[in-house]
């Protein structure tokens, strides 16, 4: 602005001096000498190049400021909403892992209480056939001094001798029931291990591969449209104001020209490769020789299976139609975002057209797009939707890891 009143002084200054001289001149003669027509148009061009810079200095004010400022407040608005998706997933991701561990600590305290009783009941067994053998070789040994006291003590012996093996059998039945119900327990819990293994490995390979990528595109969310309109506003009025500048302007046209959101996100993955790369897999954990690695469908707990699987693709189908109808929709508000963000409004080469009488054309920028009306309206519209899109994303987050946890 300070250079072009400097400009418009300049003009006024050597003008006012020719004005009257000029005047009568022209009168008298039109045809004027080509030095002073050349002058002239010396003198017009001094104050066509004031009259742009006033048009420059409403366009910077009026337009490109507020553009990057609006870009700077979208960017940290949506960057703090992307940290709440982000922080909420991370929980979820914590959440799945405790009971994952939860799950592997069930399943190892009831493997090892299956095979402590085992142990017992292999004690048990082997005090029976002690026993046995030791009751044989007392009938072997004994011999009968009469007929009648022989006959009495065999009793008496045989008595004691029943009576201690229905003790060792007892004992042995009730070690074989609780042999019996910590392996059926430690079945069960191994099932529920290996399943929740899977979801766990399910979670964590969504979270790397899908959830990040996906909270780089909700952190970014119109940020390289908008940048890229409030670029080319800059590049259109400066290649109208001087159109001897384009090799300069050329390669920020072409930096403008290469705005691509899913280029930068793919460059940025690569460069943070360790950050977003997915861990390896969990490994089933052995417990104490456990090298069944498999679920395990037997008769005691195949029903159970059965009707579970069945629960499962009850609500798979439910959710995969659930998520359907909110895919439909998040694509429909993404669309409507991008609608809003990529507008072509940055063109401002008519701000530099003049009339014939050389008058300046005021600005119609400021007016339209950049006026107050039209930026409360613009805003309130821009940010009611992004709200709901966030709402719809958190939505579809939820719903994707129900299904591939399901599905596992």
């Amino acid at each position: 602005m300070d250079y072009s009143r400097n400009l418009e002084k300049l003009a006024e200054r050597f003008l006012a001096k020719t004005r009257s001289t000029k005047d009568q001149q022209f009168k008298k003669d039109q045809n004027v000498l080509s030095p002073v027509n050349c002058w002239n148009l010396l003198l017009n061009q001094v104050k066509r190049e004031s009259r742009d810079h006033t048009t420059l200095s409403d366009i910077y004010l009026n337009n490109i400021i507020p553009r990057f400022v609006q870009v700077s407040e979208d960017s940290g608005r949506l960057f703090k909403k992307s940290k709440e998706v982000g922080q909420q997933l991370q929980e979820d991701l914590m959440k799945v892992l405790n009971e994952l561990y939860t799950v592997m600590k069930t399943y190892h305290m009831y493997n090892a209480d299956s095979i402590s009783a085992q142990s017992k009941l292999k004690e048990a067994e082997k005090q029976e056939e002690k026993q046995i053998g030791k009751s044989v070789k007392q009938e072997e040994k004994q011999t009968p001094r009469s007929p009648d006291s022989a006959s009495s003590v065999k009793f008496e012996e045989k008595h004691v001798r029943r009576s201690s093996v229905k003790k060792i059998e007892k004992m042995k039945e009730k070690r074989q029931a609780k042999y019996t119900e910590n392996k059926l327990k430690a079945i069960k819990a191994r099932n529920e291990y290996l399943l929740a293994l899977e979801a766990t490995n399910a979670s964590v390979f969504k979270y790397y591969i899908h959830d990040l990528s996906d909270l780089i595109d909700c952190c970014d969310l119109g940020y390289h449209a908008s940048l890229g309109r409030a670029l080319r506003t800059f590049l259109s009025a400066e290649l109208n104001l001087e159109q001897s500048k384009h090799e300069g302007l050329d390669a920020i046209e072409n930096a403008v020209e290469n705005l691509d959101a899913n280029s930068d996100k793919q460059r940025l993955m690569e460069m943070c490769n360790s950050v977003f790369c997915p861990p390896m897999k969990f490994e089933f954990q052995p417990h104490m020789g456990d090298m069944v690695f498999q679920l395990c469908a037997q008769q005691p707990v195949q029903s159970e299976l059965v009707q579970r699987c069945q629960q499962l693709q009850s609500r798979l189908s439910t959710l995969k139609i659930e998520n359907e109808e909110v895919k439909k929709t998040m694509e429909a508000t993404l669309q409507t975002i991008q609608d809003i963000v990529t507008i072509e409004d940055f063109d401002v080469s008519d701000c530099f057209q003049y009339s014939n009488s050389m008058e300046s054309v005021k600005s119609t920028v400021s007016e339209t797009f950049m006026s107050k009306p039209s930026i409360a309206k613009r805003r309130a519209n821009q940010q009611e939707t992004e709200q709901f899109y966030f709402t719809v994303r958190a939505l579809n987050f939820h719903h994707l890891s129900c299904v591939k946890t399901v599905i596992f």
